[in-house]
Parts: structure tokens; C-alpha cells; sequence
């Protein structure tokens, strides 16, 4: 499945959380950011409207499980920056 709009953020790797929610929404108004405390468990299904962005305990936009270096629509449907 393919989702309408921007979906991935190569620059937010490393960004503050804060930053990388506002940025996402912006350049995709048909997605909403979910924040999750790096390490914590999802259940695996796929959403076009959601991205969820994986937060380190500084705050900060945490790597993606199987993705190390890109902040994009995963096939289970969130974002990972790394």
C-alpha cells in the first residue's frame, strides 16, 4: 500500500521530538504524529494517517527498528528517525 503525500524525513534523524512532530504534520497534513518511548512495543498494523516516531530519553528522535538511517512509513505503518 502506498500513502498519498511526503513520507519520509532523512533530515529529523537526530531532531528534537518536538521539532520532528511539527515538521512531519506540516509537510503532510494528512498524517498525525504519535510519539513512543524508544524500546516500547506496537502492535504491527498499517495506518496512512498515523507516524509514529520513536523518542529517545533525551527527547530526541530515536533510531527505527529495522530502518537505521530514515524516518519513513514503515510496511507496519509508523516512522522510525534514526
Amino acid at each position: 500500500m502506498r500513502c498519498v503525500g511526503k513520507d519520509s524525513w532523512p533530515e529529523l534523524v537526530g531532531a528534537k521530538a518536538t521539532k520532528t512532530e511539527a515538521k512531519i504534520e506540516s509537510e503532510n497534513d494528512l498524517v498525525k504524529v504519535v510519539m513512543v518511548k524508544e524500546g516500547s512495543y506496537v502492535i504491527d498494523d498499517f495506518r496512512c494517517n498515523r507516524v509514529r516516531v520513536w523518542v529517545d530519553k533525551q527527547l530526541n528522535t530515536a533510531p527505527s527498528p529495522g530502518s537505521p538511517q530514515v524516518v519513513e512509513f514503515s510496511l507496519l505503518g509508523y516512522f522510525k528517525v534514526i
